[in-house]
């Protein structure tokens, strides 16, 4: 385990965090929201906003775990305030010398990955970091690190809105240019927060709808009651682990990419294509008789036979139509059952559920 430097400029870095007031004061909605997005987006179980004092670690926010501080030595927070303008990612604590002694590396929690994205003053010193954490190693694609990035620029305009309250307090002659800040800073967290909850129903590899999306999207159909049931389809791509075993996993996102473009591009205004995890995709086709959908699955099942991506690539299918009463789980449960017969009867099948 390696200790962490001091800051070149710690004593500014210091007199700034005090300027927050924010130390030893009680947990708050705001923090704990930005944080269960967080590990949301990077699939963590843990996250906190940590906040580096002279001597201690101290947590604003903290899920995932008991405490309200640590010994700023032992801290991965306080190594990455070291680069303020950067996203410190330790993708496997056990091989970095930095943290493999690490006592909650080494005992509870068992950190092994984390990633910290330093909050900032108003005049650009680190106070302490949004950071996420698991106890298992682990990597963030290039989306998850930016929206880290970005919801950690949210808790510093967050520490500055409170800031800027206690300035209002005593202050009241300025009240309405403060106010006006005010107001400025809850439109720009307005506008984040819609991006960032969009980011959270966004698979980040195909960019499809992801399994939360979908399941708001098939309540939402079943809901309407237009007449025609909704159908949905689960497709799985026949035989994938050989695809990843034999040409990789990068080849494998290659494969999992173009499906998803074939389904965004017949399905788009008609329907949604989600993945729902690892090789799966679900297609919800509100509206839709259960005949027609047939044909769209058979339409689909044979433009992924013929995609020119140079190995054999073939999709099974499993099709349900929701019956009345019955929940979206149901129709996904029987949807699932037609793909398991789909595929004991050889793959590359359409089979719709009875």
């Amino acid at each position: 385990m390696i200790k962490p430097a001091l800051p070149t400029n710690e004593a500014e870095r210091l007199a700034a965090l005090q300027r927050y007031r924010i130390l030893d004061t009680p947990r708050e909605q705001a923090f704990d929201d930005l944080v269960t997005i967080a590990r949301a987006i990077c699939g963590t179980s843990m996250g906190a906003v940590s906040l580096i004092d002279g001597e201690r670690q101290w947590f604003k926010s903290l899920q995932g775990m008991d405490g309200e501080q640590t010994p700023r030595e032992e801290a991965f927070c306080a190594h990455a305030i070291l680069r303020p303008a950067d996203l410190t990612v330790v993708e496997d604590a056990l091989q970095d010398a930095r943290f493999r002694g690490n006592p909650s590396v080494t005992d509870d929690p068992f950190i092994r990955f984390y990633a910290g994205a330093p909050l900032l003053s108003s005049d650009g010193y680190a106070l302490g970091t949004l950071c996420v954490f698991d106890t298992s190693p682990g990597q963030l694609a290039d989306t998850q690190k930016q929206a880290l990035q970005a919801l950690s620029r949210q808790v510093s305009r967050l520490l500055e809105m409170r800031r800027l309250r206690r300035l209002i307090d005593h202050h009241q002659s300025e009240h309405d240019w403060y106010e006006a800040r005010l107001t400025e800073y809850y439109v720009q967290l307005e506008q984040q927060n819609l991006e960032l909850s969009e980011q959270t129903r966004t698979d980040p590899l195909t960019a499809l709808p992801n399994r939360r999306a979908l399941s708001a999207a098939l309540a939402e159909a079943i809901a309407r009651d237009a007449g025609v049931p909704p159908a949905v389809a689960i497709v799985d791509i026949d035989h994938f682990k050989q695809i990843n075993d034999i040409h990789g996993h990068t080849e494998g996102d290659r494969v999992l990419v173009e499906l998803a473009a074939v389904l965004r591009a017949q399905f788009a205004g008609r329907g949604m294509a989600a993945r729902y995890g690892g090789e799966e995709f679900v297609i919800l086709m509100p509206d839709t008789p259960l005949a027609q959908a047939e044909l769209q699955c058979q339409y689909l099942r044979q433009a992924v036979a013929h995609l020119p991506l140079g190995l054999p690539v073939t999709i099974s299918i499993g099709l349900a139509a929701q019956r009345a009463g019955e929940s979206a789980q149901e129709t996904l449960r029987r949807a699932d059952a037609a793909l398991y017969q789909a595929k004991a009867q050889g793959r590359d099948l359409v089979v719709v559920a009875g």
